[in-house]
């Protein structure tokens, strides 16, 4: 089992950065691909970032690419997200996701899942 939660969300201008944290339990958390997701007002759920077990290999969004980036730390067993240059379009409630096998972009094969951090890009 694995427990994941989020945090580091907040109310921040555009332009500026800000970064996420998924702090996990579980023993197995360093073999799992941990992957972002967010949501915002009235839209899907969609894929931000992933990261496999290792930290060696990275996935990013188009909208998110260059802006955006995941990394883990293994040892403390937590995945953050760095995000840069935010815009009103960043809005959204991020959340993360863990799972052992799938390592793909749909929020529904993703076992493991947190309860979301609110960002919200305002001037």
């Amino acid at each position: 089992q694995v427990q994941l939660v989020e945090s580091g969300g907040g109310l921040v201008q555009p332009g500026v950065s800000l970064r996420l944290s998924c702090a996990a339990s579980g023993r197995t958390f360093r073999t799992y691909t941990i992957a972002w997701f967010r949501q915002a007002p009235g839209k899907e759920r969609e894929f931000v970032a992933a990261i496999d077990w290792s930290g060696g290999s990275t996935y990013y969004s188009d909208s998110v690419k260059g802006r955006f980036t995941i990394s883990r730390d293994n040892a403390k067993k937590l995945v953050y997200l760095q995000m840069n240059s935010l815009s009103p379009e960043d809005t959204a409630v991020y959340y993360c996701a863990a799972d052992p096998i799938y390592g793909g972009r749909s929020w529904a094969e993703y076992n493991y899942r947190g309860q979301g951090t609110q960002v919200t890009v305002s001037s």
